[in-house]
């Protein structure tokens, strides 16, 4: 009998967002709409970067990988979310389920850094704009998309390893739309206390290191601001960086929200709701957020929409 209680699970059932039968298919169509709009939206602005060499430049080296990664990201978990609003029971094996945590862990993370690469750009574009081109040289903006990745590597491996290790007994329905950490670990039969703090050691470092290196960029970028004596000029610097805020603050909000919480302070069901922003509007809104404030990411559309026209 002891043996049957500790034999491990091959799969796991996902409960999906609502347990409610009248809301699964207008919810089915919602998300579908939202997907859409994220694959569209990223993979628009990846073209119109690749398209328009006037925005070969760092800034927009950049934003092409968080578009990259935000399309991935999103791909990674809605696909497999939709299908829970219209079957029964939407069941993942248990090396699909490690295999969607390993790239949703990867994602995570390298968009928290792809943020703080961007904005150390910002603040080498408005704090030392005479060494631009150098600072921000092609070789640098390599490295630091190497160093982007590396830890969207390092975050994977250590929240994966973390799970592969436990035990899950007789119980596999997992309380989520995904296979996210908190819900396995609450359902592992051995987990312990060693592993929750893992959890809250990687996620600090996925989220403190790069809000730490955003909040002093953004306090030496908030410095020279003040000394720009025209308004003109302070409009444009400000502008330059409004994007990045907004797309910064829904990121790490809602990330902060899920995991740097205690599980007795945030039910599993409202973290269900919170997770949604940033694994399915933060990438929706991304694309929109960069291109509907940017000059150039308009005037590069209009250019290409004209350049289709003529042909």
């Amino acid at each position: 009998m002891a043996e049957e209680n500790t034999s491990s699970v091959t799969e796991f059932i996902l409960t999906g967002l609502t347990d409610q039968p009248e809301l699964q298919i207008p919810l089915f169509f919602l998300f579908l709409c939202f997907y859409m709009v994220t694959v569209v939206g990223n993979l628009g602005l990846i073209t119109l970067i690749g398209l328009n060499s006037h925005l070969h430049i760092p800034m927009y080296f950049f934003l092409f990988n968080l578009s990259f990664i935000d399309f991935s990201f999103s791909t990674a978990i809605v696909p497999k979310m939709l299908t829970s609003f219209i079957s029964e029971k939407n069941f993942i094996s248990y090396a699909g389920c490690m295999t969607q945590l390993f790239f949703f862990c990867f994602f995570v993370f390298s968009e928290s850094f792809i943020l703080s690469a961007m904005a150390y750009d910002r603040y080498v574009a408005i704090c030392k704009p005479l060494v631009y081109t150098v600072t921000m040289s092609p070789q640098v903006c390599l490295l630091l998309l190497l160093g982007v990745y590396g830890m969207g590597v390092f975050g994977a491996m250590a929240h994966t390893g973390n799970i592969v290790f436990l035990t899950f007994c007789g119980d596999n329905l997992v309380n989520h739309y995904m296979c996210d950490i908190i819900p396995l670990l609450e359902l592992s039969c051995n987990s312990s206390y060693v592993n929750l703090l893992v959890v809250f050691i990687v996620v600090t470092i996925g989220i403190g290191v790069p809000i730490v290196t955003i909040f002093i960029s953004y306090g030496f970028i908030l410095s020279s601001i003040f000394h720009i004596s025209s308004t003109e000029g302070r409009s444009k610097a400000f502008s330059t960086c409004s994007s990045h805020i907004l797309a910064v603050s829904l990121f790490f909000g809602s990330g902060a929200f899920m995991y740097l919480k205690p599980p007795s302070i945030l039910p599993l069901d409202q973290g269900k709701v919170s997770s949604l922003f940033y694994t399915i509007v933060v990438p929706m809104f991304n694309p929109l957020i960069y291109s509907l404030r940017n000059k150039d990411v308009k005037f590069a559309l209009k250019k290409t929409l004209d350049r289709i026209m003529l042909s």
